[in-house]
C-alpha cells in the first residue's frame, strides 16, 4: 500500500488516523507540527502527505508551499481542517472538513493514490 505521512499538532487526531491507515495496509509516519513533518518529508520518502491547515508555527499551507517547492513537488497531498474554506485553491489534492469519516479519509488516500495527477479534488 503507500507510505503516508500525517502532520496535525492534535495528538488524538495522530492516534486515530494513523490506527485506521494501518489497519487498511498504509504504513504511518507522523509529525506533530508543520516543521516536524516538512524535515520527515524532506529525508523520507512517502507516497501520500496528510496535513491539518491550522498548526502553530507551520500551518499547513507552508507545508504545501514547500512540498510543491521541492523536487518530489507531484506528492499528493490531503488537507484536513475544521475550516476548510480557507483551503480551496491551496494546492491540495483533496480537502476533507473536520470532522470527517474515517472511511472518507481512506477513501481519499485511495483516490489520490490510484490518480496523484489529479489537483483540487474536493471530498
Amino acid at each position: 500500500m503507500c507510505t503516508i505521512l500525517v502532520i496535525d499538532d492534535e495528538k488524538g487526531i495522530l492516534r486515530v488516523i494513523e490506527e485506521a491507515l494501518t489497519k487498511f495496509g498504509h504504513q504511518v509516519e507522523l509529525a506533530a507540527d508543520g516543521y516536524e513533518g516538512i524535515q520527515k518529508f524532506d529525508d523520507g520518502s512517502f507516497d501520500i502527505v496528510i496535513t491539518d491547515l491550522r498548526m502553530p508555527g507551520l500551518d499547513g499551507k507552508g507545508v504545501v508551499r514547500h512540498i510543491r517547492n521541492s523536487h518530489k513537488n507531484s506528492i499528493p497531498i490531503i488537507g484536513i481542517s475544521g475550516t476548510p474554506w480557507l483551503i480551496q485553491d491551496s494546492g491540495f489534492d483533496v480537502v476533507l472538513p473536520k470532522p470527517f469519516p474515517l472511511l472518507d479519509l481512506v477513501e481519499s488516500v485511495k483516490k489520490v493514490a490510484n490518480n496523484p495527477s489529479k489537483s483540487a479534488i474536493s471530498a
